[in-house]
């Protein structure tokens, strides 16, 4: 199964610098974003990348890098490990509604895609996990106290590999969305951490999968960080009434794309 450090960082990633930070309301969070979205359409480049240093997402002011990127030649293991097969991956991991001796509360979705390189070439054997909040958006991590029950048939964590296709496959429970502590009655939308190790020690990348028509899009500084709206809108899940289930499950369809114009967006590794 997966690490229990994926989730602890995920929650330490979303902590605020200080208590005092909170204290600031949504209004001037949401002026602090459309201030800067007005400056970006004023500007004469794109940018589908998040900066590392936007103040209305008030860690990273303490969190982004301020010097030049430390430069390491990796070693020969590091470009040929690791390598994952039916033996390390079981297929019953991708179901996260089967973990418990019970059934988890909540939506039962199923979520699936293509991992694409920038050619649209399938990427085939790759590790793909997954980590979220349960239904009523309560982590299972010590620092999550928020009020909401924690599911104890749900754990909010799967993997598995992608076929010869590309393909990968998850079944889970909607998550709910989440109050966090970047400023006051903060809330992030719902959403699911995707994590592709690739065929490379360091080439790990983790993302984030949105659903559609969440009313939290416009007051989130996360998802606000990423200046271009269509580059937002690649982290947004389709709904798919083809792969939704009669009296089973809702289905959702999301693509990853690694490189190229229209990859998907890849948060930074700590320190970067």
């Amino acid at each position: 199964m997966l690490e229990k450090s994926m989730v602890d960082n995920a929650i330490e990633a979303e902590a605020p610098a200080s208590s005092d930070l909170a204290s600031d309301t949504q209004a001037t969070i949401s002026a602090e974003i459309m201030d800067l979205q007005r400056q970006y359409f004023e500007a004469p480049a794109a940018e589908t990348q998040p900066r590392y240093d936007y103040p209305p997402y008030r860690s990273t002011i303490l969190r982004h890098p301020t010097k030049d990127f430390h430069h390491a030649d990796p070693e020969t293991i590091e470009l040929i490990a690791p390598a994952f097969g039916p033996r390390d991956v079981d297929a019953l991991e991708a179901d996260l509604t089967i973990q418990a001796s019970g059934d988890p509360i909540g939506e039962r979705i199923i979520v699936t895609g293509r991992v694409l390189d920038g050619d649209g070439r399938p990427v085939s054997a790759q590790l793909v996990e997954i980590w979220q909040a349960n239904a009523a958006g309560r982590y299972i991590h010590k620092r999550d106290q928020h009020h909401a029950p924690i599911d104890p048939n749900f754990t909010g964590v799967g993997r598995c590999l992608t076929d010869s296709d590309g393909s990968y496959w998850f079944r889970t429970i909607k998550p709910g969305p989440y109050p966090w502590r970047n400023h006051y009655n903060a809330w992030r939308p719902a959403h699911i951490h995707f994590s592709l190790f690739g065929r490379q020690f360091i080439s790990r990348m983790i993302t984030q999968m949105y659903f559609p028509g969440d009313p939290l899009f416009d007051l989130d500084p996360i998802y606000q960080s990423i200046r271009d709206q269509r580059a937002r809108d690649r982290l947004v899940a389709t709904y798919d009434h083809e792969v939704t289930s009669h009296e089973e499950n809702t289905g959702y369809r999301w693509d990853l794309v690694l490189t190229g114009s229209s990859s998907t967006w890849m948060e930074p590794e700590d320190g970067e």
